[in-house]
């Protein structure tokens, strides 16, 4: 999902395609992804202000920020856009970033997207997010979130399977997302099988109503959770749902909701509390081990 209207209003502007911050991306599969086979489209972005925006993903990549003295820990990271675009700054790379800094080995997923087609203007997600039919939402995305989270178990079996030119503990890797990202994370813990589960998840207001499925892993899997309780997509109780499932099954578990933030509050800057989830979430790896300040 993505916030304010504002960001909305220009998200209809020219685009052009372009690479982010100069990574070299890692392909997730050799060939054309499958399940799009079919896709004519090519990715592409917009920039609005400082912010980069992706569209019309229909070749999954990894980018990597490898820190200079990594820790062992890994983190794949999936922005939000509804499953139409990726925010692939405030809820990717400057997440990345800051975890690199730390030590952390970081990876932004850039997972496969729906296409808007013009011919059906009424089926612009855009629109659908400001009327919030978000049940139209999930019947136009109904094909496409089973390919994000293939996206997404293919990144974890992809990080592990490396983690020893990454210097990666593989059994230090966590998956996070925002919004969007938050739907393929607790999609791919709640289907992941041994080789590709993570073995921890940061769900950051995440849109629970088309995740797929809903075992909580037996494997003792953390999870951090934040959100803001006057997010202005009405989503802050599926945080709360997320939080009451792994409480119940007496998994580890925290929930950060903050009065103040709004939906996609990511890494921007809004001069409130909220701005300091990402050093909650700090504390919170090195509490698990997984962060050494």
């Amino acid at each position: 999902m993505m916030q304010q209207r504002s960001f909305i209003a220009f998200i209809l502007i020219a685009f052009f395609v372009g690479t982010v911050n100069g990574q070299q991306p890692i392909q997730l599969y050799k060939g054309i992804a499958p399940g799009s086979e079919k896709w004519t489209w090519s990715e592409k972005e917009i920039h609005i202000n400082d912010m980069t925006i992706c569209l019309d993903v229909s070749k999954p990549t990894l980018i990597p920020f490898v820190p200079a003295k990594p820790n062992g820990t890994a983190i794949i990271i999936a922005p939000g856009g509804a499953f139409h675009a990726l925010a692939i700054d405030h809820e990717g790379t400057k997440v990345a970033q800051w975890l690199s800094a730390k030590g952390i080995t970081a990876f932004v997923l850039k997972y496969r997207l729906s296409h808007d087609d013009p011919a059906h203007p009424e089926n612009n997600f855009v629109k659908l997010l400001e009327t919030r039919d978000f049940k139209k939402l999930d019947s136009i995305n109904s094909v496409i979130v089973p390919l994000a989270m293939q996206d997404g178990l293919t990144a974890v079996k992809y990080v592990r399977d490396h983690a020893a030119s990454f210097k990666i503990d593989p059994s230090k890797i966590g998956f996070m997302g925002f919004s969007a990202g938050g739907t393929v994370t607790m999609s791919v813990v709640y289907n992941a099988t041994d080789d590709n589960r993570p073995n921890f998840v940061a769900p950051i207001y995440a849109y629970a109503g088309a995740i797929i499925g809903s075992a909580v892993p037996k494997t003792r899997t953390p999870i951090f959770i934040a959100a803001a309780s006057d997010d202005d997509l009405g989503l802050a109780s599926h945080s709360v749902q997320i939080y009451q499932k792994w409480l119940d099954a007496k998994q580890p578990t925290e929930l950060h909701m903050f009065e103040k933030g709004k939906h996609g509050f990511g890494m921007r800057k809004q001069n409130l509390p909220v701005d300091g989830w990402i050093e909650r979430f700090g504390d919170w790896l090195q509490m698990e081990g997984l962060l050494n300040r």
